[in-house]
């Protein structure tokens, strides 16, 4: 079973949302031999998701309300497959705070095959900036379902 770790600042915003996405991605292309989850570098852990991702997720018929923020922690790193950061500057920290985890972290669109590394924080934004944070990692979580179900 591989195992695909998003990382954010919080795990209250983008990748809370990119964990219950792509959960429902993987199911909808039957991936089935694929585990995913999120923690932020600076999480308090226990926080709830905002109540704007809960929103724009609930949108997408998507429920967040149980989701609960975790601390990345080296454990994590080490048992993670693929870890998925939202910006560059989270991927370096990664780096830094976990060596082993060289050759397995990427962000989340520099492995989806964009140029532009980050996907920006919606953090104390109005709902609309948090629909186009979505937006952008969805489609960013689509292009990194075809390249995992190619190397199947």
């Amino acid at each position: 079973m591989r195992k695909i770790l998003f990382v954010c600042t919080g795990n209250t915003c983008r990748s809370s949302m990119a964990e219950v996405m792509f959960k429902q991605y993987l199911k909808e292309a039957q991936i089935n031999d694929i585990m995913a989850g999120s923690a932020g570098i600076y999480a308090t852990e226990g926080d709830r998701a905002t109540l704007q991702a809960i929103e724009v997720m609930n949108e997408l018929d998507l429920d967040l309300t149980g989701h609960r923020a975790c601390r990345l922690t080296p454990e994590l790193v080490q048992n993670a497959n693929l870890i998925l950061t939202m910006t560059n500057d989270q991927k370096m920290l990664i780096k830094i705070m976990e060596p082993s985890a060289m050759g397995k972290v990427y962000t989340l669109k520099e492995f989806a095959g964009y140029e532009d590394p980050d996907i920006l924080d919606p953090f104390g934004q109005d709902v609309e900036t948090y629909r186009r944070c979505a937006w952008d990692i969805g489609e960013a979580l689509k292009k990194v379902i075809k390249k995992l179900n190619l190397s199947n």
